[in-house]
């Protein structure tokens, strides 16, 4: 696979690592899905920091793991110096060999541009492969985005849905798009996933500043905090249990084959 110029929005590669690591915990589950064999060659599209990279590999596959941010694969590279990770986008993978499996976990969701990613995604599979993902579903942290979008018209915003990087599509438009390109869905599901997040009170800042960075982009530093602090009394009565938060995750988790 040819090597592309890094994504400039770069991620902080050791917040997600040390502050959110259930999004590769929570997708170990979806490696039963996948069902890696030795010998198979199977490409992890949006692979982080590696971890999921590294459990396909202990299957006996071999993997390569590839992410837009620079940043994360730098780190994934130093976490797993035996495996191959590189910059690449997922709508418009330059490749030099076929797949038998393309695996995502958490990553679709930041591609809008569904049909390219699908596409791409299709040209890299061998005939008969499959491709595993499971990413945010329509209602994903809905209450968090009516949050951030109340937060950001009382700063003086009159369009904030403007700044709102995430796709969430249902089940019926994602099984569509996928077949529209040649793929066959064979299993689907939309599921609620309350998802604890890590270091208590501050457990929403650290998750807006890692994931909700494109809603700050034209906000002063004062301005961000007064947003953080509106959109955390917003949620406080409905999201905050126990002295932890919980984002209101809704998850697709699908199985499609490249026939």
């Amino acid at each position: 696979m040819n090597q592309i110029s890094p994504s400039k929005d770069n991620w902080n590669a050791l917040l997600y690592e040390n502050k959110h690591a259930f999004v590769w915990q929570y997708g170990e589950d979806l490696l039963q899905w996948l069902n890696p064999k030795p010998g198979e060659l199977i490409l992890d599209l949006g692979c982080g920091t590696g971890q999921l990279a590294a459990k396909i590999a202990e299957s006996g596959a071999e993997v390569m793991g590839i992410d837009s941010a620079a940043t994360m694969i730098e780190k994934a590279r130093q976490n797993y110096p035996s495996l191959r990770f590189e910059v690449a986008d997922a709508r418009d993978l330059q490749i030099d060999k076929l797949f038998d499996a393309v695996f995502s976990n958490a990553t679709l969701h930041w591609i809008k541009e569904a049909d390219a990613a699908i596409a791409s995604t299709y040209q890299a599979l061998k005939p008969g492969g499959r491709f595993v993902a499971e990413f945010g579903g329509k209602g994903n942290v809905e209450s968090i985005v009516q949050a951030l979008y109340m937060a950001l018209e009382k700063t003086g915003f009159s369009r904030p849905q403007a700044f709102n990087p995430w796709y969430f599509p249902s089940i019926s438009k994602y099984s569509n798009l996928l077949e529209k390109q040649g793929f066959e869905v064979t299993h689907a599901i939309l599921f609620p996933r309350p998802t604890v997040l890590a270091d208590g009170r501050a457990g929403i800042k650290n998750w807006l500043e890692m994931f909700a960075r494109p809603f700050f982009t034209n906000l002063s530093a004062v301005e961000q905090a007064e947003v953080i602090r509106d959109v955390e009394d917003y949620l406080k009565p409905t999201l905050y249990k126990n002295h932890v938060w919980l984002a209101d995750y809704r998850r697709i988790r699908i199985l499609s084959i490249k026939v």
